[in-house]
Parts: C-alpha cells; structure tokens; sequence
C-alpha cells in the first residue's frame, strides 16, 4: 500500500482532554502524518500505551489500541509482535511510565531488538498526576513533591539505548512537527527496536522546559552526522543541556528477536492453527 492510498482523515479526530498548549497534541499530529508517508493504514496499526496523558495519544486516532497498566506498555508491544510479526507495532507512552514504572521493560526491549517502534513523550514530569518529578527531570528542578529541588542524577534515555546497541535511536522535538515526522516515520520504517524520545512542553506543571527553553537549546544533526558511529552517537547522546542535538542519533543493524523462533516461521501465531491434540493433552495435565 503507498502512501497515496491511505489519508489522515482515515485515523479520525477525537476531542482530547489534553491543556491547551499542550505538546502531546503536536506529537498526534506527527504521528498521523507519519503513518501516512509510511502507507499504513489503521488496521495494520497496533497502538499500545500505559498511564499518564502521553498515554492517551492512542485514543485520539483510528487504529488498533491496546491501553496497559503504568509502565507496561512494552510487554504487550512485544507480545502482540511475535504473535503477529505483520503488524506495525508502536509503544508509546510518557517519560515517567517508560523510563520509571517501565524502566525494566525499556531495557529489556532495547535488548531484544524486536521490530517494535517506542515513541516517548518526554516533557520531564509527570503530567497526569500532578506534577511530581520524573525520571528525566533536571537536577534542582523544584516541585509540590520535591519542594527542595531533584537531587538525583536525571536519566537519560538515549544515551543509554546507544550504550545497550539499540538499533536505532533518535530525539525529537514536539514543536519542529515536520522534522519530528519525519523522525517517527524512520523508526517506524526501520528494522528493529527504533526509540524516539520526543522533547515535549508540559504547560501547566513544567515552568522551566517550555517551548522557549527548548527553541534556545534544540539543533538539526548536521547532514553529514553519521549515525553508524557509535562512539560519536555517545557522545552526541551525553550533549543535554545548553545545546540539544535532534535526529537519528544511532543506527545499526541486528537481528530481529522475533526471527529466531522456529515456531513463527510458520507465519505469525495468529494465524496458526491450535493443534487440537496437544491442547487437550496439556488441558488434561493440569485436571
């Protein structure tokens, strides 16, 4: 299917309950453009999300949803791709539900290199419930419950998925829409595990990044970056702060998780049919 054949009004228009201002509605909108320049249509499209208002990105587009638990985006992402490889899986969710409650999860995935797309909206605090700090947010970065300022370290997503060889690692930015959808629509084209982490302003409870700070800070990789240089990806991964570099970071290629299982070779499990036999027998053992 090309992209001439598939249009955004096929993924719909639903009323948010996101802040106006908000850059989670930037995000939506890069995504369906996305989807789109990829030829996708909604039913070759499996949304799987967690908790928070990032999280809700997937109920305000037309495609298959599945809406998890706090940080448990990726295991359904990844249990839904080996059951059926021929789907386009995205995960997505906020900084605190996949780098906090789904920190694990994160690590797993980058390591399994499924061909999975995780697209984090990372405004460095959390959002839905109010205000607290998250994983990514700034050191002194004050809030109702860290009234002294963060005193950890913040994470930094992608500094960490170049140092464990995810295939493909990219920043974006919610307020440079077309460079963002071009950036989704890479990951989304790529073979293997792709990580957008999406640089997003919250309005209402994070007075410090906001779409000023991140217009001072925000650069394009130069077009003669090379992103299969891993030691150079480091160090452009580690450049957070008075300068923030945006675009594919790290690419690489590896084998895909999911193709090392004898049993999909068969075609995806979805479409296999249950060996009557053997079901009755396991159903008997446990009787």
């Amino acid at each position: 299917m090309t992209s001439s054949q598939v249009t955004i009004e096929e993924y719909g228009k639903y009323e948010t309950a996101w802040c106006p201002g908000c850059g989670n509605f930037g995000i939506l909108n890069s995504l369906k453009q996305a989807l789109v320049a990829c030829g996708l249509a909604p039913h070759q499209v499996l949304l799987v999300s967690g908790i928070g208002q990032a999280a809700k990105t997937p109920h305000y587009l037309k495609a298959n949803v599945f809406n998890g638990l706090h940080g448990r985006s990726l295991p359904v992402a990844i249990g839904a791709k080996l059951a059926n490889p021929e789907l386009t899986v995205i995960a997505e969710s906020g900084d605190g539900c996949m780098y906090g409650e789904g920190g694990n999860h994160f690590l797993a995935a980058l390591r399994r290199n499924l061909d999975i797309t995780i697209l984090t909206h990372d405004n460095q605090v959390y959002g839905l419930t109010k205000g607290q700090a998250s994983p990514t947010s700034d050191q002194g970065f004050a809030t109702k419950a860290q009234p002294h300022g963060v005193v950890a370290t913040p994470f930094n997503p992608v500094a960490v998925a170049v140092t464990m060889g995810a295939s493909l690692v990219a920043r974006g930015y919610s307020g440079m829409p077309g460079h963002l959808t071009k950036l989704i629509a890479q990951a989304i084209q790529h073979r293997g595990t792709a990580l957008v982490d999406i640089l997003q302003p919250c309005v209402v409870f994070n007075k410090v990044n906001t779409y000023r700070w991140y217009k001072e800070r925000c650069y394009e990789l130069n077009a003669d970056y090379d992103p299969r240089d891993r030691d150079q990806a480091l160090r452009t991964a580690l450049e957070f702060g008075g300068r923030i570099p945006l675009g594919v970071i790290y690419k690489t290629h590896k084998p895909l998780f999911e193709e090392q299982f004898a049993v999909l070779k068969k075609g995806p499990l979805a479409r296999q049919e249950v060996p009557q036999d053997g079901l009755q027998q396991l159903l008997r053992h446990y009787t």
